[in-house]
């Protein structure tokens, strides 16, 4: 995909005068790819603030949980938000989801202890004697962003995360994708 965009840069089907490049993504390897081009200009973005996650909260009819709960499962992500509403709100078929499609079985057969150091505190994931291999999987899986880097909001678009916030799973260095894939380990350990 990066090469592709790149020829599309370098050799256009029309002629242009400029030509920009955008490139979304949620997975945390796709950033170190892309990340590897001079050319790239790497801008993360975080979830939705509060306060517009509760804008989109009201807009969905129905039943729903009260908004507070909401908030603690998806910390902002309109996806989480979006699969939690389309499995009729049951916290563990989604968390079900993840723990199968992750395979989540396997990481915790493998590495239990320190996916319990995890689960308390993300920014284990940090730590000179975390395994390189753990953190890499947990990459690539998309069940972590790593590192997070500055909170300068002119590095961001739209709003940064939080400094830390232990309730969402956001730590200085590293958070969980959302709330939800915390609660997904957290359940394949009680569950192996």
């Amino acid at each position: 995909m990066v090469k592709g965009l790149l020829e599309i840069i370098e050799h256009p089907e029309e002629s242009y005068e400029r030509m920009v490049a955008i490139a979304t993504t949620s997975e945390g390897l796709s950033r170190f790819e892309i990340g590897k081009h001079l050319w790239a200009w790497i801008m993360p973005m975080w979830n939705m603030s509060r306060k517009g996650f509760e804008e989109l909260y009201s807009e969905v009819p129905g039943q729903k949980p009260h908004f507070d709960d909401v908030w603690m499962l998806t910390g902002g992500n309109p996806r989480a938000f979006e699969t939690l509403y389309a499995m009729d709100w049951h916290v563990d078929v989604v968390t079900s989801m993840i723990i199968e499609g992750k395979g989540l079985v396997n990481l915790v057969s493998r590495w239990r202890k320190w996916l319990e150091l995890v689960i308390e505190d993300i920014d284990t994931v940090s730590d000179p004697e975390f395994p390189e291999e753990l953190r890499n999987e947990l990459i690539a899986k998309n069940m972590i962003v790593y590192p997070l880097g500055s909170r300068d909001p002119e590095l961001w678009i739209d709003e940064p995360p939080p400094e830390k916030n232990p309730e969402l799973g956001i730590g200085r260095y590293a958070a969980w994708q959302t709330p939800l894939h915390r609660e997904a380990v957290k359940k394949a350990l009680q569950s192996a």
